[in-house]
């Protein structure tokens, strides 16, 4: 069974944060509070972790996994940026958006698009993450805690939200929660950037705002 620590979400716990930061480092696949919804993550460079992260997902390696970066200096090293995406990006980071862009040589190439060498990359605006990155020294591979449905034309559920469902349903698949308390459902919004301009892939949160700046 998972462990579950139960993390204060403004002022995290520094303890909680370090042996989170252990479990990953260590192999473990956590689930953990962003400031959009709760995430799947675990070590970038753990290929075991992340086959068992898309196994929960239902996804296969076409589907882009998200690298999650403490700040625009860290997501450099992964994306390659020109002077114009540079300053894009600096408006609208930290928040809850997720920047398509050509990756560098320092992504895992397991990790990377396999036809268009692209990456997806966000730097999120929450204390939890920002300390648990801080702790770690290094980024985490996410994706949002979305589950395949069972029917119907969606072939994903809404993002799990509440810590208690999330330990009954992955309890046994899962090797620790960061309890921050119930989120919301909404996914970050992406934004394309592979071509130089920006374009909005999926609308979720904070779209109106970045959707407005883009006209």
């Amino acid at each position: 069974m998972a462990q579950r620590f139960e993390v204060h979400p403004t002022h995290p716990q520094k303890r909680l944060i370090d042996q989170a930061a252990k479990i990953l480092r260590e192999g473990g696949l956590a689930v953990v509070p962003t400031d959009a919804c709760y995430a799947l993550c675990c070590h970038l460079g753990d290929k075991t972790a992340a086959e068992r992260l898309r196994a929960i997902r239902g996804i296969d390696d076409k589907h882009l996994l998200t690298i999650l970066c403490s700040d625009l200096s860290q997501l450099g090293n992964y994306a390659k940026v020109d002077n114009g995406q540079f300053r894009f990006l600096k408006h609208w980071t930290p928040g809850p958006y997720t920047f398509v862009l050509e990756a560098t040589k320092e992504v895992p190439r397991r990790l990377a698009h396999p036809s268009r060498k692209s990456i997806g990359l966000r730097v999120p605006d929450t204390p939890i993450l920002r300390d648990l990155l801080e702790s770690l020294g290094e980024p985490v591979l996410a994706s949002t805690l979305k589950l395949p449905s069972l029917g119907g034309e969606n072939p994903f559920d809404d993002p799990l939200s509440d810590p208690e469902e999330i330990i009954a349903k992955l309890g046994k698949r899962i090797d620790l929660l960061i309890d921050a308390g119930v989120l919301g459902t909404e996914p970050t919004t992406i934004i394309n950037m592979e071509d130089g301009t920006p374009v909005v892939q999926r609308v979720g949160l904070g779209a109106e705002a970045i959707s407005s700046a883009l006209g």
